[in-house]
Order: structure tokens, then C-alpha cells, then sequence
């Protein structure tokens, strides 16, 4: 029993971790798309 415990525990934990990379990703993505955007935004005020 405790050994169920123990594996679903870790199931877990390693789901939450690859989660976390994969937003950290997505959030790395969004941030330099916005920075593209703004650049271009000012070549064209200018």
C-alpha cells in the first residue's frame, strides 16, 4: 500500500515539474514574440 503511495507521489510531482517547463517554455515564446512586435512597432514610427 504504501508503496502505491509513494509511486503515484512521484507520478505526480514529475507531471507537475514537466508542466512547469513546459509553461516556462510557452512564457519564453510569448515574451520574445512581444518584443518583435514592439521593435517592428517602432521601426514604423520612425
Amino acid at each position: 500500500m504504501i508503496r502505491k503511495r509513494v509511486s503515484l507521489i512521484s507520478l505526480l510531482a514529475m507531471g507537475v515539474l514537466a508542466a512547469c517547463e513546459t509553461v516556462q517554455g510557452a512564457g519564453q515564446d510569448i515574451e520574445t514574440a512581444g518584443e518583435a512586435v514592439s521593435e517592428t512597432a517602432e521601426d514604423v514610427q520612425e
